[in-house]
């Protein structure tokens, strides 16, 4: 155990004779032993009444440890009765190589009664500096901060600063109702569950790798509750050195990076006018020809030139179709459910790491029609996720947390659009994954829907093309919708297998597949035969594809 205010040399007898003589005590004086030893005596007895616990522990749901204190020493010094400096600066560096010989020298000769020189050593190098036998150096016993997974929750717990003070994500939001809780507190319960973390980071990592991302970002949410059971952003840091991260691993891509994040919100376009009822889902538009607007031209990726209903628009992920229909609904009726979907303000959250979502400057037509698509407007990745659970959960939209609901506990929501419409799209998100541009998603007995998303990103002078947004939002089962699950890939590159393709269907889809695999297990979702019966009925859906073409709205000049 560390002892409070411990002197550094190890001879318990100060008066030892011996010591006059020792060659570490070269200059050294009579009155500095004294000083020393009184010294000694005095701060350990007031340090031991006066040592408090700077902060409770931090838990994951299932009460793994995820951040707790650790009890360090610290090193400091008298610089009054510090014999010789350039000696004791010379060997001290010695044994902590990190330290920088000016600023040691400088602080052994400042002669202060108290000056810093490292603090939190490690068991190993508070022995060596022990073992120097230097006179004017003692420790203090202090409290470390201590995350024992490393990086696996950086982004959601942060980080404290050495004399405890919470400076991001979680640490910081519930500063001072850790120190509130004391050191026999009740810990601190988050929703992350460890070993749905442990997955989300290890495919996004390998994912980041084999497409040569620029970075990564993913969440796994409890469709019902809005509770976050994994949170990643690539790269991180290690969050008991942070400060040896650069800014851009500290950058918390999950929720203070805002995206245009393409065609998943299509999945909200279509809400919004099955919902208001401006089409059915026996309806239709035509996408023979792009449309022209000014000097902007929207067209398909996966055109098919001809009519499309409303299932086809979303399966086939149809820009033209989406852009129609939200001129269907209108500039003002699109604002109306993207504010209900909270897509247009600050998100609430326990991690102090939010903006507010980009939205156009005017909201015209154009931006009408491109928001249907995902342009223009840039929300975050949890955000998002928000709103698609919202279309799938029966049709509320559960704030977002990360702090583990109570059992049997669910929060009130707000209702965005109607239960009918959320049964119509868990049948359209499925149909998707079945037979349109999520068919890699799909993973064997879990019965995943979801849409893929493709955005270029907006630099000097325009979008650049090479430079894509890749996503997929899923949930899963699609019987009964129990979890969300949203992936993105920042600046994907395409490969052999992929044929050279960065989209989202050659990228994060497949990503996708695999975490769901993994994850679905640990949360006891069972798989499901999805050839019975029962479930091809409950997931039926037509195409409607042979119904005559609609007029409204062929073209916009």
């Amino acid at each position: 155990m560390i002892k409070s205010e411990a002197r550094v040399y190890d001879r318990d007898n100060l008066g030892d004779p011996g010591l006059e003589n020792d060659t570490h005590l070269i200059g050294s004086k009579a009155a500095a032993i004294r000083i020393g030893r009184t010294r000694l005596l005095t701060v350990a007895l007031v340090f031991a009444i006066s040592f408090v616990v700077l902060g409770a522990r931090l838990v994951d749901r299932n009460g793994v440890l995820l951040a707790t204190n650790l009890l360090t020493a610290s090193l400091y010094a008298d610089a009054r009765v510090v014999p010789d400096v350039a000696v004791a600066a010379r060997r001290l560096v010695a044994v902590l190589p990190e330290l920088s010989p000016s600023a040691v020298h400088e602080r052994l000769s400042s002669g202060r009664a108290f000056v810093w020189l490292k603090r939190n050593l490690t068991p190993t190098q508070q022995a060596a500096v022990n073992d120097l036998g230097i006179p004017g150096l003692y420790f203090r016993a202090e409290q470390r901060r201590l995350y024992p997974h490393g990086a696996l929750e950086a982004h959601v717990l942060g980080f404290t600063d050495v004399d405890g003070n919470g400076i991001a994500g979680i640490e910081k939001y519930f500063d001072q109702d850790m120190r509130d809780r004391g050191p026999e507190g009740q810990s601190l319960q988050l929703s992350l569950d460890v070993r749905v973390q442990h997955v989300l980071r290890d495919e996004l990592t390998a994912a980041m790798r084999r497409f040569r991302a620029t970075g990564a970002a993913g969440l796994v949410m409890n469709a019902n509750t809005g509770e976050i059971l994994g949170l990643t952003s690539l790269p991180d840091f290690d969050p008991n050195h942070p400060s040896a991260a650069p800014a851009l691993a500290r950058f918390n891509r999950a929720t203070k990076g805002v995206y245009e994040l393409g065609s998943v919100f299509k999945v909200l376009t279509v809400a919004m006018a099955l919902d208001s009822g401006v089409t059915k889902i026996r309806g239709g538009y035509d996408a023979t020809k792009p449309i022209r607007v000014a000097r902007f031209t929207i067209r398909d990726s996966h055109a098919k030139g001809r009519w499309l209903s409303v299932p086809e628009i979303l399966i086939y992920s149809s820009n033209i179709g989406a852009a129609k229909m939200a001129l269907d609904l209108g500039r003002d009726g699109q604002r109306k459910y993207l504010d209900r979907f909270g897509l247009l303000h600050r998100p609430s959250s326990e991690l102090p790491e939010v903006v507010t979502p980009i939205t156009p400057a005017r909201w015209g037509e154009i931006s009408t029609m491109t928001a249907s698509y995902g342009h223009g407007l840039a929300v975050s990745p949890v955000q998002f996720a928000s709103a698609f659970a919202a279309t799938v959960n029966g049709g509320v939209l559960m704030p977002a947390t990360l702090i583990k609901r109570k059992p049997g506990e669910r929060p009130v929501g707000v209702q965005v659009v109607s239960e009918r419409t959320s049964n119509q799209l868990r049948r359209l998100l499925r149909a998707v994954v079945e037979k349109g541009t999520g068919r890699k998603a799909s993973a064997p007995g879990y019965l995943v829907g979801g849409k893929t998303g493709t955005a270029e990103k907006a630099g000097a002078g325009g979008y650049r093309r090479k430079a894509l947004i890749s996503s997929f939002v899923a949930a899963f089962p699609m019987t009964a919708p129990e979890y969300v699950v949203y992936l993105l890939l920042d600046e994907p590159q395409g490969d052999g297998e992929t044929h050279g393709y960065a989209t989202a269907g050659w990228t994060a889809a497949p990503l996708t597949s695999r975490v769901v695999g993994r994850i679905a297990p640990i949360l006891g979702v069972r798989p499901l035969d999805v050839a019975a019966a029962p479930i091809r009925r409950a997931m039926a859906q037509p195409l409607h594809s042979r119904l005559p073409m609609r007029s409204r709205n062929v073209a916009v000049n």
